[in-house]
C-alpha cells in the first residue's frame, strides 16, 4: 500500500512497526474502526531508533500540511501537577488564562492532526487523566470549559519505559535465529537474512512489558484505551549498513553541491562505521559516527587547501595504522587522473585541550 511504501521509504527496518502502524490506519481510512474513539498508539523502544520519524510519516501521509497536522507535545515538559495548566490552558481568573493551553490551542485549529505525545512516562499523573479522558472520550475541554472534539485525531505515544527489556530480548531471539540458520547450514545466503526478521512473542509481551507499562502508568484503563502497543527493535546487521551508507550518501551529495567534490567508499568503510553503532542511541550514533570519523576530516582537509576543484576522493580502510584504541584508519585519498590514487596528508585539527596550557598570543 502506498502507506507502507511511503514509510519503508523513510524509516530503516522496523518492518513490525510500520506493518502494524499502516494496516491500523488504513482500518480507520476504510471505516473499520470504532468512530466514537479516537486511535491512540503506544510506541515502545530504545531512542534514536525511529519513533518519532515514524510519527512525523504518519502525519505527512495523512496531511498535505505537515505544520498544521502534527502536533508535537515533549512531555518532560509536563513533569509537575501545576504544568496541567499549560497543557489544557488555566481556568479563569488565573495567570496566564487568556493564552490557551500548549495542546488545547493546536487541537483547535486542527481537530484531526497526528498528535505525538513524547516520552509519556515522564508525565504527572494528572496530565495522564487529561489525557485519558481525550483518548476515552475523544473530546478535551480547555482550562475555559470550552470543548474540543478530536475524534478524528491519531494520538501516538513514545515511551522509553521498557525498551532495555525490549532491545535485550530481541538480540537473544536474533541470536538464537542466527544459530539455527547455522545449524541448517544455510550455504543459501537467503535464508540468513530472513533469521534477522524476528517477531516478539505475546507471553513476553503479557508476562514482561505488561507489568512495567502498569507499573509506569498504575491505571489499567489507561492502558485499556490504547488500539496498539508497538514495538522497535535495535537494528541487524544489515539496517545498521544500510544506516551508514545512507549518512554516507547524505554528506557525499552535500560535498558534490557545495564543492563540487565526489567522495565515494569502499565497503569495508561501511563495516568500520558500523562499529560506532552503540544500542542507546540507536541511529544518532551512526550519525555521530559519521561525523566524527568521515565529515571532520573532509573539513579539515578542505581547510588546509588539499582538495583541489572538481576533485574526486576516495575513503577506504588503512589496515597498516592504527589508532590508538586499536581501531583501523580510515583514510581519504585523492584519485587522479591516471587512475592512480594518493593519500592526503591532513594535519590533524588541534584539539581545544591540547591547546590549553599555551597562553593566547594577541
Amino acid at each position: 500500500s502506498p502507506l507502507e511504501r511511503r514509510l519503508k521509504e523513510h524509516i530503516i527496518g522496523q518492518e513490525g512497526a510500520i506493518n502494524t502502524v499502516a494496516s491500523a490506519i488504513r482500518r480507520k481510512e476504510n471505516g473499520w474502526y470504532d468512530e466514537e474513539h479516537p486511535l491512540v498508539f503506544l510506541f515502545l523502544g530504545s531512542s534514536g531508533i525511529g519513533k518519532t520519524e515514524l510519527a512525523k510519516q504518519v502525519a505527512r501521509y495523512m496531511h498535505k500540511d505537515i505544520k498544521k497536522g502534527f502536533i508535537r507535545m515533549d512531555m518532560s515538559e509536563f513533569q509537575e501537577k501545576h504544568e496541567v495548566a499549560k497543557f489544557i490552558g488555566s481556568p479563569p481568573g488565573y495567570v496566564g488564562h487568556d493564552e490557551g493551553g500548549q495542546l488545547t490551542k493546536q487541537l483547535k485549529q486542527s481537530p484531526s492532526a497526528v498528535v505525538l505525545f513524547d516520552e509519556v512516562e515522564k508525565a504527572h499523573p494528572d496530565v495522564l487523566t487529561v489525557m485519558l479522558q481525550l483518548f476515552d472520550e475523544g473530546r478535551l475541554t480547555d482550562g475555559k470549559g470550552k470543548t474540543i472534539e478530536c475524534k478524528d485525531a491519531i494520538f501516538i505515544m513514545t515511551s522509553n519505559a521498557a525498551s532495555d527489556e525490549i532491545a535485550q530480548h530481541a538480540l537473544q531471539l536474533r541470536q538464537e535465529a542466527q544459530e539455527q540458520s547455522r545449524r541448517r547450514l544455510a550455504e543459501n545466503l537467503d535464508d540468513v537474512q530472513k533469521s534477522e526478521n524476528i517477531t516478539i512473542s505475546n507471553t513476553f509481551k503479557e508476562q514482561v512489558i505488561r507489568p512495567i507499562l502498569k507499573a509506569h502508568f498504575r491505571r489499567d484503563e489507561f492502558l485499556g484505551r490504547i488500539n496498539e502497543i508497538v514495538y522497535f527493535l535495535p537494528f541487524c546487521h544489515s539496517e545498521l549498513l544500510q544506516l551508514v551508507s545512507r549518512e554516507l550518501h547524505y554528506w557525499a551529495k552535500k560535498a558534490k553541491q557545495r564543492h563540487n567534490i565526489t567522495l565515494l567508499w569502499e565497503r569495508p568503510v561501511l563495516e568500520l562505521l558500523v562499529k560506532g553503532y552503540n544500542l542507546h542511541y540507536g541511529a544518532r550514533s551512526i550519525k555521530h559516527e559519521v561525523e566524527r570519523r568521515v565529515v571532520n576530516q573532509l573539513a579539515a582537509a578542505f581547510e588546509q587547501e588539499l582538495l583541489p576543484k572538481g576533485c574526486t576522493l576516495r575513503l577506504t580502510v588503512d589496515r597498516d595504522s592504527q589508532h590508538t584504541d586499536g581501531a583501523p584508519v580510515l583514510r581519504l585519498e585523492l584519485l587522479q587522473e591516471d587512475k592512480t590514487s594518493r593519500k592526503l596528508e591532513i594535519q590533524p585539527p588541534l584539539n581545544p585541550q591540547d591547546t590549553a596550557h599555551t597562553p593566547r598570543k594577541h
